[in-house]
């Protein structure tokens, strides 16, 4: 027993000499300059580095004053390196990447290839690969990240929540951290997607002070559609429903919506309140075929037509021209994938590889050729829980 309580009391010795050990080395948050956001663009053949700093000063007073609760800080240089080095020259503390939520490329840089950025963010020690990756579309990422927000003092925390809400409630988004997109794009397909963000308004108003005390904000941030990647490059875009119909079949979609024409005349809204796609895949005699399964389960959320809802062939009804209409979303993205931009997003050589593995090393090869043409069938099931308290028919005919 006392050699059990001796071991014991040592070990505890040694894991607190080690837990005061690492205090040793820490540095001091007043010799820090914490990054909430980074911004990457291609300017004149080098590449600027934006990092929006948080002003601790600010953000932990509670007393209203004419500081900024952000700063932002700009430099350039030959490499990315080169250029996040040159920003200690503008700032008197050394920028600390751990807590960075989010790193926006510029639409210019993206096109050209994102490998070299991705890789230097993955290799760097102080950095972390939990952080959301965005793509500044029809800007650039110095403008995004130099925007004042309403609502969070933060814009970068203001971004993400705002990521993540678009993602819960419209379905057309999708948040992609660093990890998730290299495996992404170091996969069978070699592509990815990412969603983009757009500035609307006055840029010179939107950095300032002014654009967070008005009703009216002079310069916005809005989410917009998924960029498409293949082998770490822009390739384009898709659109709000094909960007939704995307999310369906990768398994992204957490709620959405549905807006659907009534077997008469005029609209219904659905709310979709959960969704579930299984892809499988073959190779059959040296054809691949992949097979995507949708089933959606919804509640009726808003009725501008005479249906009776009480009824269940309407329900069948409604149940039917919602899976039509999905499934048709659902074929025209992947036939942009397949015939426009020929990239394999939804990771289908991924797919064939793990569930026909014989039959994929038969294909490989030629699976940049093959995948246009590949054949993949769609089936969707749907299914209405929820019609609400009120009885439409009713409540139309007394209007």
């Amino acid at each position: 027993m006392p050699n059990i309580k001796y071991s014991l009391s040592l070990l505890l010795l040694v894991l607190l000499i080690l837990l005061l050990g690492g205090c040793w080395s820490k540095r001091e948050l007043n010799e820090l300059a914490i990054v909430a956001a980074v911004g990457v663009d291609r300017v004149n053949e080098q590449y600027e580095i934006s990092v929006q700093i948080v002003n601790p000063g600010q953000v932990a007073s509670k007393k209203a004053t004419s500081q900024s609760p952000v700063i932002t800080y700009h430099a350039t240089g030959k490499s990315l390196f080169e250029a996040i080095r040159k920003l200690t020259t503008l700032t008197p503390r050394k920028p600390y990447y751990a807590h960075a939520q989010i790193i926006i490329i510029g639409e210019e840089l993206a096109e050209e290839g994102m490998n070299n950025i991705l890789d230097l963010f993955q290799r760097d020690p102080e950095g972390r690969s939990e952080f959301n990756i965005l793509i500044a579309r029809d800007t650039t990422a110095k403008e995004v990240i130099s925007i004042l927000t309403p609502l969070e003092d933060i814009p970068a925390k203001n971004i993400l929540n705002a990521l993540k809400s678009s993602e819960k409630a419209l379905g057309s988004t999708d948040s992609v951290i660093l990890d998730d997109l290299i495996n992404s794009l170091s996969g069978k397909g070699n592509s990815a997607v990412l969603s983009t963000i757009e500035l609307h308004g006055d840029s010179a108003i939107g950095n300032t002070q002014t654009n967070v005390e008005r009703i009216q904000n002079p310069a916005i941030l809005k989410f917009g559609d998924l960029a498409l990647f293949k082998d770490y490059k822009l390739i384009g875009f898709l659109t709000m429903g094909e960007s939704k119909s995307y999310n369906y079949m990768n398994n992204h979609i957490k709620s959405t919506f549905e807006i659907l024409a009534c077997p008469e005349k005029g609209k219904l809204t659905t709310e979709v309140t959960n969704s579930k796609a299984k892809i499988t895949g073959k190779v059959q005699h040296g054809h691949p075929k992949i097979n995507i399964k949708l089933v959606v389960e919804q509640n009726v959320a808003d009725v501008n037509c005479m249906i009776d809802l009480t009824k269940p062939q309407n329900i069948t009804a409604l149940n039917k021209i919602t899976s039509e209409s999905i499934k048709n979303g659902l074929e025209q993205t992947l036939d942009t994938l397949q015939k426009t931009y020929k990239v394999d997003a939804l990771q289908f050589g991924e797919i064939l590889y793990r569930q026909d593995y014989k039959g994929w090393n038969k294909i490989k090869d030629n699976w940049v050729s093959l995948f246009p043409n590949i054949d993949v069938k769609v089936q969707v099931t749907v299914k209405t829980q929820g019609i609400g308290t009120s009885l439409n028919k009713d409540l139309q005919k007394s209007s």
